[in-house]
């Protein structure tokens, strides 16, 4: 399982590394107010970021070094724990009011809806190299996924987490277009879907508020738009140069959350437009190395294995900077590897180590022997 091959994409490794030690360092300044007010001084958070950041580079190192074939070989089983820690979540639900997006096992508390983003890319990726000679048909191509997905993310929808749901159902979209699903069938259920998607949001009192928060956002700064609000300020704030580390106006209690979903809002205030800029090229750096290893994979399994777990990363990383710069609606997701989080960090580094792997193995095979695209029929 464990092989020495060719050295894994040292770009990659070093723009992921980079994002992290940026993470870590704007974790400390956006949560040191927030945990001297309420905890035990203002290291609270950023110290067990830390723990978490070195068990998480140190589980991504030890999966560089795993075939990734291994993965895929156990995806099935791996999508089976996922939907267990999905159903545990939703029996466990006893007397919680709101959300329930946490379970606790062995002292270790996690967001299954995390492990089961990451098993559908693995799963998904599997069963699209299996099925290139049938995926054109709508009942053997797309179907069985609609049913997977719907199970799956209708688990994840009655937490509730519907922007998560969403997100993980954008990732695996495009995970199906590329794996070169019938255009037309991805249409067709995207407009049956859609009384399906109003009920949810319309329906549902705090959801159909975001909306109209985002669409009249002058009109709710108070309440629903508060948080955009206090966001647009901080970035506003930090012009192009920033206030500088540690001086942030907004984290004085003003910006909810400034640690975890608006990390990025006091990145732009203390670094200003130069530090959201030099972020966002480290995920288009990542963008394209991760293509870049899909491209060169030496068979489907990697190609595809590569190509969702950097679309993955990627669609996180523009739904957060979006809810952050108002272009999108308040989801509540991560930035991956900048934010402060547990279960979201450490699989996202799993995932990286595998996107590593896939890169070694690729290599390995020579220059003349790359995995094309117009291969898949």
């Amino acid at each position: 399982m464990v092989e020495n091959t060719d050295s894994p994409d040292s770009v990659l490794m070093f723009v992921v590394l980079i994002l992290v030690v940026i993470g870590a360092v704007m974790v400390y300044s956006a949560s040191s107010v927030l945990a001297e007010t309420r905890f035990e001084g203002n290291g609270f958070f950023v110290k067990r970021h830390l723990l978490r950041v070195l068990m998480g580079v140190a589980v991504m190192l030890l999966v560089t070094r795993v075939n990734y074939h291994f993965f895929v070989r156990i995806s099935k089983w791996l999508l089976i724990v996922g939907l267990g820690l999905l159903l545990l979540l939703w029996f466990n639900r006893g007397e919680a009011v709101g959300a329930r997006r946490w379970i606790r096992l062995l002292g270790i508390s996690f967001q299954p809806s995390e492990f089961i983003k990451l098993a559908l890319v693995i799963y998904t990726a599997d069963s699209l190299a299996r099925k290139q000679d049938r995926i054109r048909s709508f009942t053997d191509g797309l179907f069985p996924y609609l049913l997977l997905f719907g199970v799956s993310l209708g688990l994840i929808v009655v937490q509730p987490d519907f922007g998560t749901a969403v997100t993980i159902g954008v990732i695996l979209t495009i995970m199906l277009f590329v794996g070169h699903v019938r255009l037309s069938h991805i249409l067709g259920v995207g407009l049956a879907l859609v009384p399906v998607l109003y009920v949810l949001i319309f329906e549902v009192g705090y959801r159909r508020g975001r909306i109209e928060a985002f669409l009249h956002r002058g009109d709710h700064v108070e309440d629903m738009s508060y948080q955009i609000h206090q966001s647009l300020i901080a970035l506003s704030s930090g012009g192009i140069k920033g206030v500088g580390l540690g001086q942030s106006t907004q984290k004085l209690l003003f910006l909810p959350e400034p640690h975890t979903d608006f990390v990025f809002s006091i990145l732009g205030e203390e670094f200003g437009l130069l530090g959201t800029l030099t972020v966002l090229s480290l995920f288009l750096v990542l963008l394209w190395r991760g293509m870049r290893i899909a491209l060169n994979a030496r068979d489907l399994e990697g190609f595809f294995l590569a190509t969702g777990i950097t679309v993955m990363i990627c669609v996180y990383a523009l739904f957060n900077i979006g809810v952050a710069t108002a272009v999108l609606p308040t989801t509540g997701l991560p930035l991956p590897f900048v934010s402060y989080g547990g279960s979201s960090l450490l699989l996202t580094l799993i995932g990286v180590g595998i996107l590593l792997s896939i890169s070694r193995r690729g290599r390995e095979n020579g220059r003349d022997g790359k995995f094309k695209v117009n291969r898949v029929k």
